[in-house]
């Protein structure tokens, strides 16, 4: 997995903090919102398992998730919409189950919400 977007957010916290001023370049991250540290402590409790560590040792390895956003389209194909993201988590896709069910609206936002952040 690459790590390259948190690991430059903590050397530039570190740069910015052991000189006392903004490095060019480095910007701390803001900090989550309730919303978002729920939404991420359910992607590690229910995503993280496949779309990060791939602790199941699955042979086709999901796609990474960091960044998600940011890009114009899923790793399926589809446009990279709250929506889409939605449809795939809950109803699943390829050999992702779906969560329909095991996720209440509430922490579908927070899911969504965290995965806006870019996973940081």
């Amino acid at each position: 997995m690459e790590n390259r977007g948190r690991v430059s957010v903590f050397v530039c916290a570190g740069l910015a903090a052991s000189i006392g001023a903004a490095v060019a370049g480095c910007r701390a991250a803001p900090a989550l919102t309730a919303q978002q540290t729920e939404g991420r402590r359910l992607y590690e409790v229910r995503c993280a398992h496949c779309h990060q560590d791939n602790d199941l040792a699955l042979k086709k390895v999901p796609p990474d998730l960091h960044d998600l956003f940011e890009r114009q389209t899923l790793p399926s194909g589809a446009p990279a919409t709250d929506e889409a993201v939605r449809r795939n988590v809950l109803t699943g896709r390829g050999m992702m189950p779906g969560f329909d069910g095991r996720f209440t609206e509430e922490q579908m936002a927070a899911l969504l919400a965290y995965l806006h952040t870019g996973l940081r």
